[in-house]
Formats: C-alpha cells, structure tokens, sequence
C-alpha cells in the first residue's frame, strides 16, 4: 500500500443527515406497538459519510450538499468543519428540513427509512456553482440519496475536466449509461445489482465492468471481475454487531488508496479495512478511521 506526500483534492456530492436511531428486542410487526430499548442520535447520510471517511484519511475534502435553516442543519455543518471538510458549497434552505433518517435496530438488523428533505433541493444549479472546484481536483465522489438529475450534471462536469469520479450506487437506482460510462468505479450493494443494472447474472453483470464494478456484502467483502478472473476479498471480525455505514467506509477508503495511485487489489483491501472500523462503533461516522490507524497496522 502506497501512501505518498501528496494530499489528495476531492469533491464529495450527496446527502448529509441526523440518524435517530431506535433499540428494540424485534422490529414492530403491522398494528404492533414496541418499546425502545433507548434511543441515540448520529451524524449520517452518504455524503456527509464520505467526506468525513475522506477527510480522516488525509484528503483535502470540499462536500457540495444542502440542509435546511433548522438545528439539525447547524449540528451537521459544525461537525463537517470539526472533521476538516470544506463546507462553502453547502447550501442552507428554506424549502425543506435537514434530511433525517429512522433507524429501527434489532438483533444486528437495521430497518432504516430516511426522510431526504434538504438533500432533494440539491439541484445542477448548485454543482455549477461549484464548476471551478472540478478543474483542481483528483477525484469526486457520488451517492444516490440526491436526485439523479443532479448526479447526472455532476458526471459531465466530472468529464467535462477529465477527472476521476466513483459512485456509491445506493440506495439503488437505475444508472444512467452515459453515468456508468463515465464512473471510474461503482460500488454496489449483491442484492441491489438489478436494480442498478437490470436483470442479469451477477457474474455477468460483473464481467461487463472489469475494475470498475465492486460489489459489497455486509460480511465486509468485496467481489469484482479484473479482466481475467473473479477477485474476492473480505475480512471481517467475530463480531460484525453495526453495519451502518459500512459502504460508505469503502468507497472513501478505496477513492483515498486509488488517488495515491495504489492498484485496485490494494485499493480493494484499504477500503475493506477502513469498512471494518466502522463496524465496532454504533453510528456511521463515529468508528471512521484516521489514516495513522490504517496505516500503522
């Protein structure tokens, strides 16, 4: 694994939210009423995710989003600029609330329903703002918690400049070609793929994108086509006990390993060790590693 002097520039396009999340002994049923163990609060959303994993990993992380002019929106903005990432191109409205998630967990399950709010005001307009950012960078990052029109505006710019760009494809949605085309990565949840990318194999889907196509399970592995066989790697712990987050852990991790110039195999397992942090801790930026905790073991 190589990690040079150089700090990577990268842009990191989506979502940011606060995750209320619920402790129960089992998911409620229909016309079932729970008690909750407890409940917590964290900082979510994909992109706020990324760029933070970015972030603790040395990169110089500017996250384009939106959140509302409420506190939740405040509380989001002060822990992005505690984390180091560059805030100047989120946008504060007054059409929504900051987006929200509910997280109903039970016996390792996480039954999640997110409120988009802000994050769907998010529109090309706002990327353009931006546009200057593009011709500087080394690699921008995509979630799909953000409406598509505005990840497809951003994949031309992305072009339009000749950069690399990497997409978290969850939660899944149909992929414009010209997207797919345009992605140096995508990472993509197995039970999502034909959503994604239609009704076909999986290994067939894999093999029509060589390096660039990484398909993820919540056991922390990672499976991809590299031209000429299948690769398959995972390393996980006794204990997986939160998953939250896990992906977005990866997909910072691998654009940080790929902007040091690294192979995609070494890509592939930084990215699988930085996915495996998050799970010791409850929330999806809490157990993010910095690069010295990587890199030293």
């Amino acid at each position: 694994m190589n990690i040079t002097t150089e700090q990577p520039k990268i842009i990191v396009i989506g979502s940011s939210s606060i995750d209320l999340v619920l402790n129960t002994e089992h998911p409620p049923q229909p016309n079932e009423t729970v008690m909750a163990e407890k409940s917590e609060s964290f900082f979510g959303g994909k992109g706020a995710n990324q760029a933070v994993a970015t972030s603790r990993l040395g990169a110089s992380v500017y996250f384009i989003g939106a959140v509302g002019m409420d506190p939740f929106g405040q509380q989001i903005m002060r822990n992005l600029v505690d984390e180091g990432v560059n805030v100047g191109y989120i946008v504060e409205t007054e059409e929504a609330s900051t987006g929200t998630a509910y997280v109903i967990a039970a016996n390792g399950v996480n039954s999640i329903v997110v409120v988009p709010g802000a994050n769907y005001c998010l529109n090309e307009k706002h990327v353009a703002e931006a546009e200057k950012l593009f011709t500087t960078v080394d690699l921008v990052l995509l979630q799909l918690e953000i409406p598509m029109e505005t990840v497809d505006y951003a994949s031309k710019l992305v072009v339009a400049n000749g950069k690399k760009m990497g997409i978290y494809a969850s939660p899944a949605k149909k992929l414009n070609p010209e997207v797919i085309e345009n992605a140096t990565f995508i990472v993509a949840k197995s039970n999502e793929l034909s959503i994604i990318f239609g009704d076909e194999p999986r290994e067939q889907i894999l093999r029509k994108f060589p390096n660039k196509l990484f398909v993820r399970d919540d056991t922390n592995s990672t499976t991809y086509f590299n031209g000429t066989e299948m690769k398959y790697y995972r390393n996980d712990h006794d204990s997986v006990l939160h998953k939250m987050g896990m992906g977005d852990a990866f997909a910072g991790g691998f654009a940080v390993a790929l902007c040091h110039g690294n192979s995609i195999d070494d890509c592939v397992r930084f990215g699988n060790d930085v996915s495996l942090k998050v799970t010791k801790n409850r929330g999806s930026q809490r157990g993010l590693p910095y690069l010295k905790d990587i890199v030293q073991e």
